[in-house]
């Protein structure tokens, strides 16, 4: 891989559109890539590529799309949406940008009995699509917002999740990869990528395996009494705890956690009522956000000395590593599936010749 290849991506948030001639080109180029793939791998291998961060990148990239712009991720997933055909691929494509990703839900349902799924599968997928999203906005606290889900399953239940944050202050993007085999658990290290521009200071990752005793302390603190909990997380209490332990916290003294509102301590109080057996119930509890997720954290820690992970989660979007060694050594085998994958698609899609050499060539200057 050649030197100017290795290090992180940079996602810069790009306004406007693609236009319509481009993305109708994209649509019927994203589609035959992808039902060549699926004819010659399958569609349990197309949902494993979209959950490499490096190869979604390279997809995007013979789609038409700048090699470093977050448009890729949205635009890319739409050109999805529109050419696969559930009943026709086998696959389904589901949520989007904005607004149209509060519809995931009804559109899982909707494809699940396309794909004769039963109740059950439906809804473990439902609940896929939501605990990605929650995951990826509560407990992983890394400064960027999600404005976009996707959600991609087949016939079998099998789902990977590609989803996008944005940083309103440095306006650069940050996208999450997910893939149904390699989650064991919704929050210990569930992601299968998250690419990214830099590491950021101070990120709060409770689904890190350094998190785990923080994460059954805050179970156990939110099944206490709900005034206990109160009197730990107002200002006077926690600065006790604070002062000490600045430094390690690196966190100023006004830092929002330490005042609650109103609204976050009836919520901490539905949440005892509940009484989570888990951490995933825990973070599942409609209501329980960032707040109320970094004060249990925060009480863990300064309270019970079981500290979470502050170090941020992301990965390379390179994620096939460089030939220097950096960030780590070219996995080849990787690397050529993801060359071959593609190159294989191109080839085989019902496309013109015109279409076929110039993505062949865009698949040629990103590696």
């Amino acid at each position: 891989m050649p030197g100017k290849k290795t290090g992180m991506t940079n996602l810069p948030l790009h306004g406007g559109r693609a236009p319509p001639w481009l993305f109708r080109r994209m649509v019927k180029l994203a589609g035959g890539i992808t039902e060549a793939i699926i004819m010659e791998y399958s569609g349990e291998e197309f949902l494993r590529r979209l959950s490499d961060p490096l190869w979604f990148q390279a997809f995007g990239c013979v789609l038409g799309f700048d090699w470093h712009s977050s448009g890729l991720t949205t635009t890319a997933t739409g050109a999805l949406k529109e050419a696969l055909n559930a009943q026709d691929t086998g696959i389904a494509v589901c949520g989007g940008k904005g607004r149209t990703s509060r519809k995931t839900p009804q559109e899982i349902a909707e494809n699940g009995e396309t794909l004769s799924l039963s109740g059950r599968k439906i809804s473990g997928l439902v609940y896929a699509s939501r605990m990605s999203a929650k995951v990826d906005s509560a407990a992983v606290q890394d400064g960027y917002q999600l404005y976009h889900h996707a959600f991609f399953f087949d016939a079998d239940g099998r789902w990977a999740v590609i989803q996008q944050g944005m940083n309103e202050s440095s306006r650069y993007a940050r996208r999450y990869h997910w893939l149904s085999e390699g989650v064991k658990s919704f929050v210990e290290e569930p992601h299968s990528g998250i690419s990214g521009d830099h590491k950021e200071k101070d990120v709060l990752d409770m689904t890190a395996k350094e998190s785990a005793e923080s994460r059954d302390m805050s179970v156990e603190v939110i099944n206490e009494s709900p005034g206990r909990l109160q009197s730990l997380l107002c200002r006077n209490s926690l600065h006790k705890f604070l002062e000490p332990r600045q430094t390690m916290l690196s966190m100023p003294r006004t830092h929002y956690i330490i005042n609650m509102g109103k609204r976050n301590l009836e919520m901490l109080g539905k949440a005892h009522e509940m009484q989570p057996q888990n951490y995933e119930q825990l973070i599942g509890i409609k209501g329980i956000g960032p707040r109320s997720i970094r004060a249990l954290a925060m009480v863990s820690d300064i309270i019970y000395g079981k500290p979470p992970s502050w170090k941020d989660p992301v990965k390379f979007s390179f994620a096939h590593g460089g030939k220097d060694g950096i960030p780590y050594p070219v996995d080849r085998e990787s690397y050529d599936r993801t060359i071959e994958t593609l190159k294989t698609g191109i080839e085989n899609a019902k496309i013109g010749d015109r279409d076929r050499i110039s993505a062949m060539r865009r698949l040629s200057g990103f590696f």
